[in-house]
C-alpha cells in the first residue's frame, strides 16, 4: 500500500501504476496524495512526483523528470510534464510546403511575408531539413509565443534559430539586410526571455551571396551566415 502521510522523510511520490507492478494502489488514492504533495510544495518543501516510467528509470539509476502539479478543479490536481526551455522555443516539426509564384507588383507588400511564399524559400527550407536530417537532427517551427523564426533545432544544450532568405527575384542586399535584422531581433527576444539558454542565430541563404563582405559582417555581430546546398558550419 502507498504511504499517504507526508512526514519529513517523504521526498518522492510515484503517480500511477508501476510498470513492474511492485507497488500498486488498490484504493486509487492518487488524487488525494497529489493534493497533499502540492500542499507540501506550497510550504516550501519539495516533493518530487514521478510517473511509472520515471520510477522505473530511478530503479535503474537513471534520471527521471519531476512532474509539475496543476489544478484540475474540485480540489484535485493532476501531474504534467514540466515544460522545458526548448519546448517553449521550438514548436511543431517543420515541413516544406508548396507555394505560388510572385507577381510583378508584389514587391510593394510586406517582404517578410512575401518571401515565405516563394518557391526558392521553400526549396531552401527543404534542403536544410534534409541536411540536418542526415545528422539525426529534427527541424522545428517556432513555439506559440516565441518569435516567428523560420526554422529551429537543438544540439546538446544549444538552441539554433534560423531566418531563411531567398535571393532569386529580389535585391540581394535588401534580402540579406532584412534577414540580419530579423534574426538579431528574434535572438534578442529569446535571450531576454531565456537568459540561461544558449541561443545561436543563423541566417540561411538560398545560394552564396555575390559580395563576400556579408560573411564578415555577420560574424562581427555574432551571427552565423550559411547557404544552400552545402550549409557550411551547421
Amino acid at each position: 500500500m502507498p504511504k499517504t502521510d507526508f512526514s519529513r522523510k517523504v521526498t518522492l511520490v510515484v503517480y500511477g501504476d508501476l510498470a513492474s507492478k511492485v507497488v500498486t494502489d488498490d484504493r486509487r488514492t492518487y488524487s488525494s496524495t497529489l493534493v497533499d504533495a502540492e500542499a507540501e510544495r506550497s510550504q516550501g518543501r519539495h516533493i518530487c512526483v514521478v510517473d511509472a516510467d520515471g520510477f522505473s528509470n530511478l530503479l535503474k539509476e537513471r534520471p527521471a523528470p519531476c512532474l509539475e502539479l496543476r489544478s484540475a478543479g474540485a480540489g484535485r490536481v493532476r501531474p504534467v510534464a514540466a515544460a522545458t526551455t526548448e519546448s517553449r522555443i521550438l514548436g511543431r516539426v517543420l515541413r516544406m510546403r508548396r507555394t505560388g509564384r510572385r507577381l510583378p507588383g508584389d514587391l510593394t507588400l510586406d517582404l517578410s511575408r512575401l518571401d515565405k511564399a516563394t518557391a526558392a524559400h521553400e526549396a531552401t527550407i527543404g534542403a536544410l531539413i534534409a541536411h540536418l536530417s542526415r545528422q539525426d537532427i529534427e527541424v522545428h517551427t517556432y513555439a506559440p509565443g516565441a518569435p516567428a523564426f523560420d526554422a529551429g533545432w537543438s544540439r546538446g544544450d544549444e538552441v539554433f534559430v534560423a531566418e531563411i532568405k531567398s535571393l532569386t527575384g529580389a535585391r540581394e542586399d535588401q534580402q540579406i539586410r532584412l534577414g540580419i535584422g530579423q534574426i538579431l531581433d528574434y535572438t534578442h527576444q529569446l535571450r531576454t526571455a531565456f537568459p540561461s539558454t544558449l541561443i545561436r542565430p543563423i541566417l540561411v541563404l538560398e545560394k552564396p551571396p555575390t559580395d563576400a563582405r556579408w560573411t564578415s559582417l555577420a560574424g562581427s555581430v555574432g551571427l552565423r551566415l550559411t547557404w544552400a546546398p552545402g550549409f557550411s558550419g551547421i
